[in-house]
C-alpha cells in the first residue's frame, strides 16, 4: 500500500510537470460546451450561410430535448474526439518510461510490478473521470439552460455506465503502451480498436455482452428512453472482468521481461 500511495503521487507530480491538470480537462469543458450550443445555433447557422439551396429551415420543428442533446454530448464529441484526446494524452503511460529506463529504475527497488501498474492506471482513470464529469456537467447545464432539464437520476446513471466504459479506454491503453515501443502505433492502434468497439456495439446483443462500449450505448439510451434495465449491469461485471484480465496480461508479461 505505501509503494502504491508513492508511486501514485510520483504519477500526479508528472501530471503537474507536463500540464495534464490544466489541459485536459479545459480540452474536455471545451467538447461539453460544443455540442448544446452547436446544436442550439444551428438553424440560425444555416440560415446565415447565403447561396446555400436546398436547405429549408422549418421554424415550427420542434427543438430537440435536453436528453437528446446530452446523448448526442456522449456519442458525438466524448466517444469520437475525447476517446482520441485520452488516447494521446495517456499512449506513453508506460512506454515513455521504458524509453527512458524509469521503469527499470523503479522496478529494481521494493515495488510490486501491481503496485506499479495500478497506480498507473488508477491516476489516469481518476483524471479521466474528473475530466469527463467536469465536461458532463457543462454539457448538462447548457443542455438544460437552452432546451430542456434532464433528470438528475438518469443523467447520474448514464454517467456511472459511461465510467465503466472509461475504465476499459484507459486499461486498454496502458496494456498497448505496456506491449509495444512506438507512441504513434500505441495511439494509432489503440484509436482503431476502441472506436470499432464503439461503432459495433448495439449490432448484437452477444456482441454487446462482449463489448465494453456497450456500456456507453447504455449511457446514450438511459438520457434518451428513461429505462435502466437490470441485465445492463451484466455487462459491466463483464468488462470489469476484462480490465482485470488486461492487468494480469500486463503484470505476467512485464514479470517476463523482468527476468
Amino acid at each position: 500500500m505505501n509503494s502504491f500511495l508513492a508511486l501514485s503521487k510520483k504519477e500526479i507530480h508528472q501530471m503537474v510537470r507536463e500540464f495534464k491538470l490544466v489541459w485536459l480537462p479545459i480540452v474536455f469543458i471545451l467538447l461539453g460546451l460544443t455540442q448544446p450550443i452547436m446544436m442550439y445555433y444551428l438553424p440560425v447557422i444555416l440560415q446565415s450561410m447565403g447561396g446555400v439551396e436546398g436547405i429549408i429551415i422549418d421554424p415550427a420543428m420542434t427543438k430537440p430535448e435536453g436528453r437528446e442533446v446530452l446523448a448526442s454530448t456522449l456519442n458525438s464529441q466524448f466517444d469520437q474526439l475525447g476517446i482520441i484526446i485520452l488516447v494521446v494524452a495517456s499512449m506513453s503511460i508506460i512506454q515513455g518510461e521504458k524509453a527512458n529506463g524509469m521503469m527499470a529504475f523503479i522496478l529494481t527497488r521494493p515495488v510490486s510490478i501491481a503496485s506499479y501498474l495500478n497506480s498507473k492506471i488508477m491516476i489516469h482513470y481518476l483524471l479521466a473521470v474528473i475530466c469527463i464529469t467536469l465536461s458532463y456537467a457543462v454539457s448538462y447545464g447548457y443542455s438544460a439552460y437552452l432546451f430542456t432539464l434532464v433528470p438528475f437520476k438518469e443523467a447520474l446513471w448514464a454517467l456511472a455506465f459511461y465510467c465503466v466504459w472509461l475504465l476499459f479506454v484507459i486499461t486498454f491503453v496502458t496494456m498497448m503502451s505496456t506491449f509495444f515501443k512506438s507512441p504513434a502505433f500505441i495511439a494509432l492502434i489503440s484509436v482503431v480498436v476502441l472506436l470499432i468497439c464503439r461503432f459495433i456495439a448495439g449490432l448484437h446483443p452477444f456482441i454487446d455482452i462482449m463489448n465494453p462500449a456497450s456500456n456507453s450505448l447504455f449511457a446514450t439510451n438511459i438520457l434518451m428512453t428513461g429505462n435502466i434495465d437490470k441485465w445492463y449491469s451484466i455487462h459491466s461485471v463483464v468488462t470489469l472482468l476484462l480490465v482485470l484480465l488486461m492487468i494480469v496480461m500486463m503484470q505476467s508479461y512485464m514479470a517476463k521481461k523482468k527476468c
